[in-house]
Formats: structure tokens, C-alpha cells, sequence
């Protein structure tokens, strides 16, 4: 009996065959380039100073503050924008800052919430320096969500407004009355609304040109460990002098350094600009602004009614830290801007541009393998247009759904916004209208599959076109990106490095083909990941995303460019599954185009039916 022969190995591919398309060699040695940016960045790195506070004594005194926050809540639970709790407190912070001498002024603007137009007012108290026109201002909200009695969110904060405000008012001590910069105390309404109040002060014409620096108290009273929160709504960062003025005086006062976002969470606020804090209209205006809570990256949550008690000590040391900062800047020591984006870490900061340029040149070995692919289906004269017009197809069905989604924010089934961010409250998903969607986006989907399922056998060279196009429009979709925003990059990314190879394993286990597919959603699961678990949104945060584009707070070129990178992906979901087709020549299309096609098959399946009633009847006859 002959002993069987070894089955034979199998032979790797030939790198440029079919099955090894991807030239590795030239996608290695591109990322070298990479290598300038980042030691360009290395020598980005800087500290910035602190503004030195003069040696004054100390005059904020925590246990009045808390008397006043327990006062106000005791009094004005119920303090949401419009209710007559609303008007009642504030009537409260008029009377609080009565007997120090101070005029306050109300701002009243109007704005939609939860679906009904509402009055709003800010109260502003105003302690005029040597320069009238250079304002340094304290703020904190007055309004809640009535959940319970907002003493620490944010009785607190508009309680330590009114003590700073007595410190440095008319009335206080000598050493207090010639300021060389205006004092404001902000108190501003609609805060846990999407910061409104913020956002309608840091609008007015006067803002950018006046107001030095800002200072927001945001649920001070809580026992969590003092925070920095340094975001804005759109890709800039706050001058980065008064985030270290601000974080010494509370080392100083704490006796430890404050925390705040890590540097992986400063680099997502820059991707996709978004913070639910007061801070954030101001930073988006090119106002260096701060928030100081002892919450986390979204204000507390409350959970009952009834109040807690506060902590008096961290109301005080933050408090007395607030002081201590605007003494600082009162000492005619102008903030310098410093760069307009950055990302902390530790004491020292990168700067933004320098991390865009990295970011940048990471898309070079894609952009380098993908065009060096395309090359070779040229040379083998493989014809990428059908392939184009079959990404064309799928783009034209993501096209019809986000304008549908568009449509139906423009009629309000999503709810308001006024491109402000919805409150993270009182998030719901809109069932009957997403399901309205979904069946619209469906017919969408039947009109267009009859260009897209395949008709015969595909050849191999018909699937490498196939990959081809969807990686050059993939490109697009990145140059576009870093067109807009370059830190959005970090979304996309993971998509062009992991789709990139499959080509190269589309004749290897479907396990592994659907692993490197998967691998490109990294980007875009972490974004919703972050709002579901820095933001507590849970379950909700697909649709607290996609109702901030619906809204208007998230840019429409940021909605335009996730469609084409939608359509890029079903077009790799359909050759990674072995169903993708290239888009018909003119003899393989049938005589009626998708739309008429569509409607016949309609038409007919009304007739069957009358036939088949008719037949019935006749038969029960």
C-alpha cells in the first residue's frame, strides 16, 4: 500500500496579480513622509504661562454663598425658561444684588423650546473700570430642568456670582473700586436648554471686540473633584493663558490640580466640536472662555426631587479660585491668544496646527496605494467607469435619504432646535417619522438596486474595478474632510487604512473580509460611543447625533460628505459579501429604466390582485 502524497502548498500570490492588487512596498514607504509632521509637532509643544494674582485677601465666603444657593432653590425649584419660577428668581438676583449698588440691566431675546416659542432674559451687573470698553465677565446660569431643585445645578454657581459681585462692588473696599477692566456678572437663562443665554450675550455685535476673557460657574457645589472645561461648538480652544491662570489659582486654593478632558477627548471636541457648557458660544466666537463645575463633561443629572446639600468647601475653594483669576487678569496684563486650537497635555500643550499637518499626511499612503491601484487597472485596461456609476447609483439612494431627512427636519417632525444643541435631558427617538423614513428610503432603495444587484458570473477583474472606484471616491471623501476640518480625520482615517486591503483579502475566509470591513466603522462608532457614555445618553446617542445634524447645530457639509462616505461603504459591504455588481452596460439594461420598472411592478401587482379577487369571487358564485 503507497502512502499518500502531501497535498501541495498552496502558492502565495504574485504582488500586482489580482489576488495581491495592492502595491504594500509603495503604502510602507509613504508613511515615512509621515515622520516630518511628526517631529514638526514635537517642537510644537509649549507650557503657557499663568497671570499672577496680586496678593489681596481673600473675600469670598463659602458658607454665604450656599446660604444663597439653598435660598434660591428653596424658594424657585422650578426655575425653567418662561415658568413664573423663571420670572421669580429672577426677581431673587435683583434683589441679591440690590444692596451693593448695581444696576442690573435684563436682555430679553426669544427662543423655540421643546416646540414652543419662549421668552428668555439674561440679568447683566455691570462694575465699570478705567477701560470701559474691556470687559472681563463671571457667569452662571439661573435656569434648571425642574428634575429637582437645582440647588448645585445651578443655585450654586449663580449664588457664587452674586458673592463675587458683592466682593468687587461699588460699595466694597478701596483696594476694589479702581478695576482697569470692566467686571460683568452674567446671569443668563436657557442654560440647560443648550446654553442660550451664552450663546445669544457672546452673539451681540460688541462681544468679540470687548469681552477679554470669560469665567463660567457651572455646578460648584457638588463633591466631585473641580473640573476645566475648555470646549466651544466649533474647532477653536480658549486662550490657553487663562485655562492656566485658572487651573493655578485652583491648585493653589485646592492644594491639587483640577482635572479636565484627556488629551483623546480635547482631540474629538476639535473632530466634532460639541459641549453642553455655557463656555462653549464664546470659544466658537474666538472668546477665551472657561468652565469650572464639579460635574463631569455633561452637568449633573438629577434624579429625584428633594435637595442635596452642597459642598460648602468645594463652593468656596472655587469660589475664592474664580477671584483669584479675575484679580489676576485685573492687573492690565492683557491674555495673550495663543494658537487658536490645541490639545493639552499635562501642563503643556500641542498646538492644533501642528496635529493637522500629522493628521494630513497620514492620508498621503492612502491616497498613494489607492491612485498606484487605480494605475494598474489602467495598464490592464480594467474599466473603472462602470464601477463609478455604480458608486453614482448608491450615492444618488444615500443622496434621496439624507434629502428626505432634511425635508422632514424642515417640517418639524424632529422637533426644534434653532441650530442650538437639544438638551440632554429630554432626548426621545421619533418613531412614527423615522418610520416614515425608513419605508421612503426603502422605495429609494427598490428604484435603485435594479442597476446595482448582478445580473451574471463577475469576473475578478470587474471586482478589482469595483474596489478601485470606491477607494478613489473613499479619497475624495478624505480630501474633502480635511478640507472642512481636518481633526475630523480621526473619524475617517480607520476607514481608508482598513479598506484599503480589501482587495487584497476578497479571495480569503469571509471572517477575515468582514473583520477588515468592520474595522473601518472604528471612527464613527466612537464618536457615538462618546455620546452615550461621557454624555450619559446611553441608547440614545445615535439619535442625539443625528438629530444635531437634523438641527442645524452640526454642519450641512458635514451631512453631505458622511453620504458619499456612506455609499462608499455599501459599495466595499457589497463586494465584501460577494453581491456587488458593476453597473450595466447598455445591453445588459432592460428596456424601462429603474423608475418605470418600479412603477410597472407596482401597476401589475394592483392587476394580479383585482385578478385574483375576481377570481376568488366567481369561484365563492
Amino acid at each position: 500500500m503507497t502512502a499518500a502524497s502531501p497535498a501541495p502548498e498552496r502558492r502565495r500570490s504574485r504582488p500586482g496579480s489580482l489576488e495581491r492588487p495592492v502595491n504594500a512596498r509603495l503604502y510602507r514607504g509613504t508613511w515615512l513622509l509621515v515622520g516630518l509632521p511628526l517631529l514638526l509637532l514635537a517642537f510644537s509643544v509649549a507650557r503657557p504661562a499663568a497671570l499672577q494674582a496680586p496678593n489681596l485677601p481673600p473675600a469670598f465666603d463659602g458658607p454665604i454663598a450656599a446660604s444663597l444657593a439653598t435660598d434660591l432653590a428653596s424658594h424657585y425649584p422650578d426655575r425653567r425658561p418662561g415658568t413664573v419660577g423663571a420670572r421669580g428668581a429672577a426677581a431673587w438676583f435683583r434683589r441679591a444684588l440690590e444692596p451693593y449698588g448695581f444696576d442690573v440691566r435684563s436682555e430679553r431675546f426669544t427662543a423655540t423650546i421643546h416646540g414652543r416659542r419662549t421668552t428668555l432674559v439674561n440679568l447683566v451687573a455691570e462694575k465699570v473700570g478705567i477701560s470701559p470698553r474691556q470687559e472681563i465677565v463671571v457667569m452662571a446660569h439661573r435656569d434648571d430642568t425642574a428634575v429637582d431643585t437645582g440647588l448645585n445645578d445651578n443655585a450654586s454657581g449663580t449664588a457664587a456670582l452674586v458673592e463675587l459681585a458683592r466682593s468687587y462692588a461699588p460699595t466694597a473696599a478701596a483696594q476694589r473700586v479702581s478695576l482697569p477692566y470692566s467686571l460683568v456678572f452674567l446671569s443668563t437663562d436657557g442654560g440647560a436648554e443648550g446654553a442660550r443665554g451664552a450663546a445669544h450675550f457672546a452673539a451681540e455685535p460688541h462681544a468679540r471686540q470687548n469681552i477679554l476673557a470669560v469665567v463660567n460657574l457651572d455646578s460648584i457645589g457638588g463633591r466631585g473633584r473641580p473640573r476645566l472645561v475648555l470646549g466651544g461648538n466649533s474647532a477653536r480652544s480658549p486662550a490657553p493663558g487663562l485655562v492656566e491662570t485658572l487651573r493655578a489659582s485652583l491648585a493653589e486654593e485646592a492644594g491639587g490640580d483640577p482635572s479636565r478632558p484627556s488629551g483623546l477627548q480635547q482631540l474629538f471636541g476639535l473632530a466634532f466640536p460639541f459641549n453642553p457648557y455655557e463656555q462653549a458660544p464664546f470659544v466658537s466666537h474666538g472668546i477665551p472662555a472657561v468652565t469650572v463645575t464639579t460635574a463631569g463633561a455633561r452637568p449633573p443629572v438629577a434624579r429625584r426631587r428633594g435637595g442635596k446639600r452642597l459642598d460648602v468647601r468645594h463652593l468656596g475653594l472655587i469660589g475664592l479660585a474664580a477671584q483669584d483669576t479675575v484679580d489676576a487678569m485685573e492687573q492690565g496684563v492683557a491674555l495673550a491668544q495663543g494658537p487658536a486650537s490645541y490639545v493639552f497635555l499635562g501642563q503643556r500643550l500641542i498646538r492644533g496646527w501642528a496635529v493637522e499637518i500629522v493628521l494630513v499626511f497620514m492620508l498621503l499612503p492612502f491616497l498613494a496605494a489607492a491612485v498606484d491601484l487605480f494605475a494598474r487597472c489602467r495598464r490592464r485596461r480594467i474599466s473603472i467607469a462602470p464601477a463609478l456609476r455604480s458608486y453614482r447609483s448608491r450615492l444618488g439612494f444615500w443622496a434621496w435619504t439624507g434629502a428626505l431627512f432634511l425635508v422632514f427636519a424642515a417640517f418639524g417632525f424632529w422637533g426644534g432646535g434653532d441650530g442650538h444643541p437639544p438638551s440632554l435631558n429630554t432626548v426621545t427617538w421619533p418613531g412614527g417619522a423615522l418610520i416614515v423614513l425608513v419605508l421612503l428610503a426603502a422605495v429609494g432603495w427598490v428604484v435603485a438596486r435594479s442597476r446595482l444587484l448582478p445580473r451574471r458570473a463577475i469576473r475578478p477583474e470587474e471586482r478589482l474595478a469595483g474596489h478601485s472606484g470606491a477607494l478613489l471616491a473613499l479619497g475624495v471623501v478624505g480630501l474633502l474632510v480635511a478640507a472642512t476640518n481636518p481633526f475630523a480625520l480621526i473619524f475617517v482615517l480607520p476607514s481608508l487604512h482598513a479598506w484599503l486591503w480589501l482587495p487584497q483579502v476578497q479571495t480569503r475566509h469571509p471572517a477575515l473580509r468582514t473583520g477588515v470591513f468592520l474595522a473601518g466603522f472604528v471612527g464613527p462608532a466612537y464618536l457615538v460611543w462618546s455620546f452615550a457614555t461621557h454624555y450619559g445618553l446611553g441608547w440614545d446617542a445615535p439619535w442625539y447625533v443625528a438629530k444635531l445634524l437634523a438641527v442645524g447645530y452640526a454642519p450641512l457639509p458635514l451631512l453631505v460628505i458622511g453620504l458619499g462616505w456612506l455609499a462608499v461603504a455599501g459599495q466595499l459591504a457589497a463586494l465584501a459579501a460577494g453581491r456587488y455588481g458593476p453597473y450595466p452596460a447598455p445591453g445588459e439594461r432592460p428596456r424601462r429604466g429603474p423608475i418605470r420598472e418600479f412603477v410597472r411592478t407596482l401597476l401589475l401587482a394592483q392587476r394580479r390582485r383585482a385578478a385574483n379577487a375576481e377570481t376568488h369571487r366567481a369561484v365563492n358564485e
